[in-house]
Order: C-alpha cells, then structure tokens, then sequence
C-alpha cells in the first residue's frame, strides 16, 4: 500500500514537474508571436504609408490631366443637378405644411446655390469626350484652277494636319489618363486590402470610371482611324491636284519664257540690221505687241473654261454699257488705257488743262472712274490760280478728249524751265547772256546729267532724236528791249525753288555790272530849244527809265 502510495506521488511530482514545464514553454512562445506581430503591423502601417505618399503624388499628377479634369466637373454637375432634383422635391413636400417656413427659406436658398453653381459648370453638361467620339467637320477641299489656287491648297493640306495632330494629342492624353487611373486603382486596392475594406466604395466607383475611359478609348481610336482615312484621302486628293496644276504652270511658264527669248532675240536682230532709228522703234513696238498678246492669248484659253461664252457676255454688256452710261463707260476705257498702257501711275506729277482751267499736282489715286490728284505750290499756281492744295478728281475719259501732261513719265525725274529777262538795246547782251547760262550751269548741272541719264534709257522705247539737255541762253530783240531767255533742266517737283535761287542770282550779277541794264516799259520825254522857250517847264520832269 505504502508501495502503491509511493508511486502516486512520484508520478504526481513528475507530472507536475511537466505541466510546469509546458506552461514555462507556452509563455515563452507568446511573447515571440507578440514580437512577430509587431514587426507585421509596423510594416503594415509603413506600407500603407507609403501607398498612401504614391497616392497623393498619383492624385497630383491626375489633377493636371485635362481629361480627368473635365471628367471631373462633368460628375461634379451631375451630382449638383441631382442634389437639385432632390432639394426641389423636398420643397415642394415642406411648402403643404405651413409651420416650416424657416426650412423652406434655408431650402430655396440652398437650391438658388445650387442653380448658380449648375450655371458655372454648364459648359460640362454634355459628355467631355464628345470631341473625341465626334470630330470636327472636314472642311471642304479647294477647287485648284490655277497657280494662285495652289497657295490656298497648301494651306489647307496644313489645316488636315494639324486637326490631325490635335486628334492624336487629345487620344494620348486619355490613354495617360487611363493609365494613371489603373495605377491609381491597383494602389487604393493594395491600401483596400491592408486596411480591411475601407475603400471598398470609392474602388468600385474608381472602377466604373476606369471602365467608362476604357470604353471611350476604344471608340476615340477607331474614330480616329476612320478620320485619318479621310484626312489622308483629302490631302492624296488635293495633292494630285497641285500637282497636274504645278506641271501646266510650267509647261504655261515654260512657253512664255521661249516666247520671251524669241522677243529677245528679235529685238536684238532689230538693233542689230536696222539703222533707222524710227523703223527700229516700230519694229520693236510691233515685237511688244505680240509678244503680250500671245502671253494674253495663252493664259486666257489655258484658265478660263468657256472663252467664247465669256466673250459674247462681255460682248453684250459692253454695248448696254455703252448706250445707258456713256461717260462712265468711257471712264473705265481710259482707266484699261492707263493701267494697261502705263501712261500715268501713282505718283506721277500731271498737268491738266480742261475749258481754260489748268491744274498741276502728284496723282495720289487711279480708280475704276477717276484719277485724284493733290494740287501743290507750282509756277503755274503762282501765275494762273494764285492758290494750290486742292485736290482735284478728274474723270478717266478726259485722257481721250483733253490734255493731260505727264511730267515724270518713265521715271522722268526732269523738266525743262526757262526764265526770261529784258536789257536795254545799249546793254553788252553778249555779256548778259554768258552770265545768265554760267548761272543756270551752276545750279542746275546736277539736274542736267539726270536728265541726260534718263532720257538715254528711254531711246529703247521711244524713238528720240534730240536729247542734248544742257543749259540754252537765247538772245531776241523785243519791243522794250532785248530778251535774254534762259532754259535748263529742273526737279520736276520743285521748279519754282531753283527758279528762284538761279533767278536771284542773275539779277544780282546784272546789277553789279555797269554795262547791263535792267528795262522795262517806259516812256521819255525829249524836248527841244523852241519847246523850252515857248513853254515854261514843271520844276522837276519825271522820267521812268532805268
């Protein structure tokens, strides 16, 4: 029994001695699973850090995206209108009960709010990809029908490729949209996953958008392969045209630079065989001519269509015209001679005489109807009108019932002036007329090799004999005396400034000269003994000759 005793005790001991040892062991092992979930949970809390730094730097980037943007105010508006839809029905509800008008002030003016928030996001309410879906209108392609036709079908080539382009931009701009929402998804997944379906909401709307960007995606690239085709359709298309245009405005370019050599040719053949000089200007004349109008002949049938047609309607307007407005018909005849004959242009100082009246000026106009010119300060101001700075508007057809001078025609840049002065019968005239062109030499000798220069270039258009341009003195015996006539060359511009330096001059040298003496009318009493004798003379006679 003491045995038995025994033995239960001794196990009893050992027993215990192993529950104390497996209680030790199981304390030990918490403390190491504590440990070990402390190290998960800062890694866990660290990593949701760190998502949430990529997310944040993820929302900025997408903040800058224009499409997400627009998407953005195109959800923002619709969740104002239904806040709106909602707001309106519960006014309506709290208007039958009359004791909560305090609430329905709050709500009338919580939906003006929101009207006027609605009214600044109206521009979202269509969907924002509908330019993606709906691309602009191909504009239609120009009808190329000659050179000039050419630079207008470039410009639109250019016009193709930039909508093009803009196309292409906005469709990669939503592809990185899209890619930034995907990346934005998988981070709010992994944070969704860490912090135990927190995000579980704002996934599923994230989702849906990523699914609405997708599909927009789709449809925005093959619209836009189909509207490339299109594009590139037109620019094939405009792009043959300029090309059969460029090839006939060379072949046209071609012929009228063989026709120029030929010209060229013809002319030198004319100089070269002809001695008479007015023979040599006509033939060249008749060489111009043709020359022009087989250039007209050629560009007329080359890009007008139906030449015979235009010319019967031309035809028979002309003569309606003729008949109803004779003068303004008339006009625009002599508005086509001068244009076309390049007697008068802009600029050109002109002298008009028309039912006594003359007017000099600079012509400041050409149109259909009339010549404008502004009359300036000239000689003939001075000794005809006595006034000057008018401008005068004279119709295009006096050019073939009146004269009109042309006083720096072809780039004459020269006139001739001539200044007159009378000397007693027993004055050195000889010694008058030296001083007068030693004068005249001084002054105008820079005029003169203008004019010289000018009017050799003009020997190749017009038939010119005599082109001696040096300062002429001319001596005539006059009823009151001799007449020194001086003639030189001058500014067409401004005759009366050396007019008056050259005349100023003269007339102090003559006055320094005891030889020459001024005239002009006079009268001289001469008297004899038996006048003086038989009449008792005034005490001074008066005499008016100097």
């Amino acid at each position: 029994m003491l045995r038995v005793l025994l033995s239960l005790i001794v196990a009893f001991g050992f027993s215990a001695a192993e529950i104390n040892k497996s209680a030790i062991g199981e304390k030990n092992l918490t403390q190491a699973q504590k440990e070990a979930i402390d190290q998960a949970q800062q890694r866990r809390i660290k990593r949701i850090e760190d998502i949430k730094k990529q997310l944040q730097a993820l929302n900025e980037e997408l903040s800058k995206n224009i499409w997400i943007k627009k998407y953005e105010n195109y959800k923002t508006y619709y969740k104002i209108n239904n806040e709106l839809k909602a707001v309106e029905k519960e006014i309506k509800r709290i208007k039958r009960y009359k004791r909560k008008k305090a609430l329905l002030k709050e709500l009338e003016a919580k939906r003006d709010t929101l009207k006027n928030q609605l009214e600044l996001l109206k521009e979202y309410q269509n969907s924002p990809f509908l330019e993606l879906l709906k691309p602009q209108e191909i504009p239609q392609a120009p009808i190329i029908k000659n050179p000039f036709d050419i630079v207008g079908a470039f410009s639109y080539i250019k016009q193709l490729g930039s909508s093009k382009e803009y196309y292409a931009q906005k469709l990669q701009d939503l592809e990185s949209a899209l890619e930034l929402l995907k990346k934005r998804y998988n981070l709010l997944k992994q944070l969704n996953e860490l912090e135990k379906g927190k995000y579980e909401k704002e996934l599923k709307a994230l989702e849906k958008e990523i699914e609405h960007f997708t599909d927009t995606l789709h449809t925005a690239k093959e619209t836009l392969s189909v509207y490339t085709r299109k594009l590139e359709e037109n620019i094939l298309k405009i792009t043959e045209e300029i090309k059969i245009q460029s090839e006939k405005a060379a072949t046209i370019a071609a012929i009228i630079f063989g026709l120029f050599i030929l010209s060229f040719i013809f002319k030198w053949i004319i100089r070269r065989y002809i001695q008479d000089n007015q023979r040599a200007y006509m033939a060249n004349k008749i060489v111009n001519f043709n020359f022009a109008f087989l250039i007209i002949m050629i560009l007329l049938f080359a890009y007008i269509e139906n030449v015979s047609y235009l010319v019967t309607i031309l035809g028979f307007a002309s003569a309606g015209i003729a008949i109803a407005m004779k003068d303004m018909f008339m006009s625009l005849l002599g508005w086509m001679v001068i244009v076309l004959g390049g007697s008068i242009h802009v600029g050109d100082r002109i002298k008009v005489k028309r039912n006594g009246l003359v007017y000099v000026g600079d012509v400041i106009d050409i149109s259909l109807l009339r010549m404008t010119i502004l009359e300036d300060v000239t000689l003939t101001s001075y000794l005809e009108n006595i006034r000057s700075g008018r401008v005068i508007f004279i119709p295009n057809n006096y050019i073939f019932t009146d004269l009109i001078a042309n006083y720096t025609h072809q780039g004459l840049k020269t006139v001739w002036d001539s200044l007159a002065f009378n000397i007693t019968y027993d004055s050195n005239h000889k010694k008058a007329a030296h001083i007068a062109k030693e004068v005249a030499r001084k002054y105008a000798k820079g005029y003169t090799d203008i004019a010289r220069k000018q009017l050799n270039k003009l020997r190749s258009i017009y038939h010119l004999k005599n082109t001696n341009v040096d300062v002429r003195v001319y001596t005539f015996a006059e009823e009151y005396g001799i007449r020194v006539s001086l003639w030189y060359m001058t500014n067409s511009y401004a005759t009366l400034t050396l007019r008056s330096t050259i005349s100023s001059e003269i007339i102090d040298r003559y006055l320094q000269e005891p030889d020459i003496k001024l005239t002009y009318p006079a009268q001289k009493v001469v008297l004899t003994k038996d006048d003086i004798n038989a009449k008792s003379l005034p005490n001074e006679l008066g005499e008016s000759e100097t």
